[in-house]
């Protein structure tokens, strides 16, 4: 594919930097870390990520809180700040050190989950300070509620690295 042009800021920002990113995705299932990998280059950056469509992975795999999943269900701001934070946190190795990480989680529709519309939307955003969550409203069928999420993930870790979008 053609790579973002915000992708490719990014991985020209990260490179220049010497840091790295990794992200965590639900409801983009994998689209969020081809927006990287599609930038020549973007190895030197990108460490991966982890594709947890069920809440069992994101337990499991990204150490989200199951008593949190249970009681309020993946479409949370804390679920999207634990996954973000998950997968920063169980890659570091002296090797490969992740400073941010995206996660993405909420509902592409048709039908509405976990009590929530289709088009509702959590960004969860780690790195060494902390980790935020926010809130998108998204119009549209699957495929635009799905690339729309990869746009405004991007759209975040541009605006913390200090790229004008």
């Amino acid at each position: 594919m053609t790579p973002s042009p915000l992708a490719e800021r990014i991985v020209a920002e990260l490179t220049r930097r010497g840091e790295r990113v990794a992200v965590a995705e639900s409801l983009t299932g994998g689209l969020l870390a081809s927006a990287f990998v599609d930038v020549p280059g973007a190895s030197a950056v990108f460490g991966g990520g982890v594709v947890a469509y069920s809440t069992v992975f994101k337990a499991h795999l990204l150490g989200v809180d199951q008593a949190l999943l249970d009681e309020r269900g993946a479409v949370d701001p804390e679920v999207a700040r634990q996954m973000a934070s998950g997968v920063r946190e169980r890659v570091p190795h002296r090797d490969f050190v992740v400073d941010y990480a995206l996660a993405t989680t909420g509902v592409a529709g048709p039908d509405p989950q976990d009590g929530q519309a289709p088009g509702t939307v959590w960004i969860g955003y780690a790195d060494a300070a902390g980790a935020t969550a926010e809130l998108l409203q998204l119009a549209g069928g699957r495929d635009a509620i799905r690339h729309a999420t990869v746009d405004a993930a991007l759209a975040l870790l541009a605006r913390r690295l200090g790229i004008r979008e």
